[in-house]
């Protein structure tokens, strides 16, 4: 079924209409900035709601047609940061990478290359709507170049399909030499248990990324951090202690213990009884032990109530 009829089928319009919709679609966005977890801020552009209809529908058609590789850690069901994580727990030595820009860096090209290499032909029609309905507009003033955007459901399956040749041979390079690699969007982490092995693997990465890619992702290189067992290992936000467990880290963990308290004292705002639940489970999934010391501390009806405020603040 091509995904003109898969769309008609699936959202009832006819083929006219979802052409004419797809004329301006890169322009359907609402842009706003939202701050980064450490420091700066990030660019979302969010689809809007009829925009975002066409684009689960075509998750559901490319789902079946596509593949992603076990090493995608991110956007992938029953994975996640703690998976991604749990894989390196045992290994002594650790590399951390980063790609610049990642989501608006990937274009209609890529795609196409994506679905070449895969073997799957696709006619122009197609990725016409691929293109229209699946990628922003940035620019303001007309339809020009279109990349992915942080914001549409859409964008981690294809920024995953995009990613899977990349990931495979990276995945072959360092099983070979006894390396793990896992990818989570935009950060790639290696681990080991041999000594100084890592350091090639910098180099490796740009090179693969040239010739899948044609330099259009490239790697942060204020984010390549190698660290070992003799120091803090952070991955994803998740860090892991010397003994292989994962841990919330100290900052998090006194955060949340003070935001706790506010809430207690009722100088916690309303917004952010949603942000604070969201840590809570978090942490009950990542460091059971620490939602324990919390009850203890605060008391269970504490943790209940900081939950029923999240609800109501959502309803």
């Amino acid at each position: 079924m091509s995904l003109y009829s898969h769309l008609i089928k699936d959202l009832g319009y006819e083929k006219a209409i979802i052409s004419r919709f797809a004329l301006s679609a890169p322009k359907k966005y609402k842009v706003y900035q939202i701050p980064k977890r450490t420091s700066g801020t990030r660019l979302i552009a969010h689809p809007s709601k009829a925009l975002k209809k066409y684009q689960y529908s075509i998750i559901n058609y490319l789902s079946k047609i596509i593949q992603l590789h076990p090493c995608a850690t991110a956007y992938v069901r029953n994975k996640g940061i703690k998976v991604n994580a749990l894989q390196h727990k045992d290994s002594k030595y650790l590399l951390k990478m980063d790609f610049q820009n990642f989501f608006h860096s990937l274009t209609p090209q890529l795609l196409n290359e994506a679905f070449e290499r895969k073997g799957t032909d696709l006619e122009q029609p197609e990725l016409y709507l691929l293109r229209n309905l699946l990628f922003w507009a940035p620019n303001k003033a007309s339809i020009g170049k279109v990349v992915l955007s942080i914001g549409a459901p859409s964008s981690p399956l294809i920024s995953n399909f995009i990613m899977h040749p990349f990931d495979e041979e990276i995945y072959n390079i360092c099983k070979a030499q006894n390396i793990i690699y896992t990818r989570y969007a935009d950060d790639i982490t290696f681990s080991t248990n041999q000594k100084e092995v890592l350091f090639e693997i910098p180099s490796i990465v740009k090179k693969q990324l040239n010739i899948f890619f044609h330099g259009a992702i490239s790697v942060n290189n204020k984010k390549t951090v190698f660290s070992s067992k003799a120091h803090n290992r952070h991955i994803t936000g998740i860090t892991i202690t010397n003994e292989g467990k994962l841990s919330l880290g100290r900052e998090r963990k006194r955060m949340i213990s003070t935001l706790i308290h506010h809430s207690i004292i009722n100088k916690l705002p309303a917004s952010d009884y949603s942000y604070l639940n969201g840590l809570l489970s978090f942490a009950k999934d990542i460091e059971p032990v620490f939602i324990t010391r919390m009850i203890n501390k605060y008391s269970l009806d504490a943790l209940k109530n900081i939950s029923l405020k999240s609800k109501k603040g959502n309803s």
